[in-house]
């Protein structure tokens, strides 16, 4: 406990404080004095300033005692930076599970959890010596901690939520088994745990703001999660409309005044359904009685910044540390909700398959059956083969749009050799050619896309040949192509920065990127999935899962009975499980598959990135559980982020993975996390990374 010469402990209150340190040997609570000026506005949840090893920092109060166990001098409080109790009890208990689940800190967890104070959203911060400034609280009275009430205000407004919101017709859950019976089970206040799978052509925002409306007029609050702004701002309008001003949206974009202002007004009650980001999963939502998460496989839900949680997990924790409601939604499942619908923890929602088929487009894969292959011998070798023309020809002349998917926005966005198919590479620093685009029409020579030097001359490092060939054909040539096979029609484009939300009916080719189609009103009548091959074939741990969930994800937007043709092999499980509309059972498949090879979530892995110094120094100190198996060390994969600054980058970067039983991953966290705090106390400065459950594995 922070102490020197200013006062004993006796005859003053003590404040338990957690100081925002990032050396995991500190992540541990310290005892303060609470001077008399300060007495009243110290309360449990206010952020302080307060002097650590002769330096001020920044931290919570965590609760009032009437006496510390530390017999010396301790230092008092600096500063209560500002009367408002944002560590709420809820929050901080999730931080703790989080730290503990992801081998970090309590300070690395709050500082996603709580946004950085806007001074002039709120009432300014006091000093010892500003005693003018104190709010009217009510002094300590005996022990204060984190679980005593918070300000009236908090809880004032749930009963006026409860009267203001309307009924809610939830009857379209109907069409699910058990849907009704979920929905009521809401209204009750149970804590009832699904993972939904939404019918193509659901509109999904307004069945989870349907929930989320559900359980508000109960008078508790909802918290709902979708991978990016645009769905952010559809699920919002949707719980606007039914809720009004008691749905808020938190995103990093709003900027810091407004997402502060709107953070507060969850803290304060005013707010009871939080649509957001990743980071809505630590809303300060009072009374939470749902939580639920949109399309759980996106990548974007991995937090990047120490101890990288994934939302999906969090939200998970938190629902079994509130007892709130769970709902996992999405067109298709990943092998993580699978686990948990297998282990009993969370049911089922499925539709009926004759529901199912009267609303599901009709799937297929060129080449498909031998008919069709004496049709069109080429089918399966072609990027577009006929039949895709022919849908695509069709629907136009009925007046309805075509979306066409491709893996990657731009031109040309990869070259290879035309001979042996080596990866083209820039003579001057080895980056990747591509083709970029041409305005006008012309030929245009390969271009480095790390350098931007043109190579005119091409010539294969591996063979000496000369030709060049696409690997993968961007949105931007496909666009140009299908302009010119399609004359007089609409084309249009989106993805990147020029992404669309939706577009008007009618005739119209929209060329999309994997993520980006566009909503258009009553549904596209055909759709082309090109490249298969391109996002099936990554070396990635989940590539058939996120094929998968892409291609869904459009095929979704189709009409009933419209058209949806996938250009890949027809006899991958990946194919015929999107041509059946059977994301289940393809996530049980590759639940098995995962747990026969050792790779999460059948086991808890660690990925230990850094140098071999590093990474050795780090196991040394471990005191790893019985029967940790250690793979490696391999190179860092190269889509995975180094975990050093530009300054101090080493020569060499190596993963280790350790590899326990799903028993074994709380033993195999804390391990990791005493390692780390003894790698502090030494003062170890060599880089080092430590992510449990990674999502790039390599």
């Amino acid at each position: 406990m922070p102490a020197d010469d200013s006062s004993t402990a006796a005859g003053h209150p003590i404040a338990r404080v957690l100081p925002l340190l990032s050396p995991a040997h500190l992540d541990r609570d310290f005892d303060y004095l609470v001077p008399a000026e300060l007495d009243e506005i110290a309360q449990p949840g206010v952020r302080v300033r307060v002097r650590f090893a002769g330096r001020l920092v920044d931290g919570y109060l965590l609760e009032r005692l009437p006496r510390s166990d530390h017999n010396g001098k301790m230092m008092p409080l600096e500063r209560i930076v500002s009367p408002e109790r944002v560590l709420t009890p809820d929050i901080l208990r999730l931080a703790t599970a989080v730290a503990a689940r992801y081998a970090g800190t309590r300070a690395d967890v709050l500082r996603l959890a709580i946004p950085p104070r806007h001074a002039r959203t709120e009432t300014g911060g006091v000093k010892k010596s500003d005693t003018a400034k104190k709010p009217k609280v009510s002094a300590p009275d005996g022990d204060k901690t984190l679980g005593d009430e918070m300000p009236p205000e908090i809880h004032e407004s749930s009963s006026a939520a409860a009267e203001s919101a309307r009924i809610v017709d939830a009857s379209a859950w109907g069409r699910y088994v058990h849907g009704t019976a979920f929905v009521e089970a809401l209204a009750q206040g149970k804590g009832a745990r699904a993972a939904w799978q939404a019918l193509p052509g659901e509109d999904w925002a307004a069945r989870l703001a349907e929930l989320a409306a559900t359980v508000a007029a109960s008078g508790r609050s909802a918290v709902l999660m979708v991978p990016d702004q645009r769905d952010l701002d559809r699920l919002l309008a949707e719980c606007v409309a039914l809720v009004g001003d008691s749905a808020v949206g938190l995103s990093a974009g709003l900027g810091p005044a407004a997402r502060y202002r709107r953070w507060l007004a969850v803290l304060r009650g005013q707010a009871r359904i939080v649509v957001g980001t990743r980071a809505a999963v630590f809303a300060p939502a009072r009374d939470l009685g749902l939580i639920a998460i949109w399309d759980d496989g996106d990548d974007t839900y991995a937090e990047p910044r120490s101890p990288y949680p994934h939302a999906r997990e969090v939200a998970m924790l938190r629902a079994h540390e509130t007892g709130a409601a769970f709902v996992a939604a999405g067109f298709a499942r990943t092998a993580e909700i699978q686990a948990v619908v297998e282990s009993g923890w969370a049911r089922d929602l499925l539709a009926p398959r004759e529901v199912l088929r009267e609303v599901a487009p009709r799937i297929s894969a060129p080449g498909d059956s031998d008919f069709a292959l004496e049709r069109d011998a080429l089918a399966r070798s072609v990027r577009m083969p006929g039949v895709a023309f022919a849908a695509a020809r069709s629907a136009i002349k009925e007046n309805v749009a075509v979306l066409v998917q491709v893996p990657r926005r731009g031109y040309v966005p990869s070259l290879a050799c035309a001979k042996c198919r080596t990866p083209a590479r820039c003579r001057h620093c080895n980056g990747p050619l591509a083709l970029p685009h041409s305005t006008h029409g012309e030929a245009a020579s390969p271009q480095c896309k790390w350098c931007g030097i043109t190579e005119a001359a091409f010539r294969c490092q591996a063979c000496g040949a000369r030709a060049l060939r696409a690997t993968v054909i961007g949105a931007g040539r496909t666009a140009e192509e299908l302009g010119r096979a399609f004359s007089g029609v609409p084309i249009r484009t989106s993805g990147g920065g020029d992404m669309l939300d939706t577009v008007e009916p009618g005739a119209q080719v929209v060329v999309a990127t994997v993520g980006a189609e566009p909503v258009v009103p009553g549904g596209y009548g055909v759709a082309l999935l090109l490249d298969g091959w391109a996002l099936l074939g990554r070396a990635d741990l989940r590539a058939s899962e996120d094929t998968l969930r892409r291609w869904m994800g459009a095929a979704a937007l189709v009409r009933p009975r419209g058209q949806v043709i996938v250009m890949a092999e027809p006899s991958l499980p990946t194919v015929q499980a999107l041509v059946r509309w059977d994301p289940v059972n393809h996530a049980a498949a590759e639940l098995e598959a995962r747990a026969e090879v050792g790779f999460p979530p059948a086991v808890r892995l660690a990925a230990v990135d850094g140098t071999s110094g590093s990474i050795a120094e780090l196991l040394d100190a471990a005191t790893l559980p019985e029967g940790t198996e250690i793979l490696g060390p391999v190179p860092l994969p190269p889509t995975a982020r180094k975990p050093f600054s530009g300054g101090d980058a080493p020569a060499e970067v190596e993963r280790m993975l350790l590899r326990v039983g799903r028993s074994e991953g709380g033993p195999l966290a804390r391990a990791l996390a005493a390692a780390q705090a003894v790698r502090s106390t030494h003062r170890s400065d060599a880089p080092l990374r430590v992510q449990v459950d990674p999502v790039d594995i390599g």
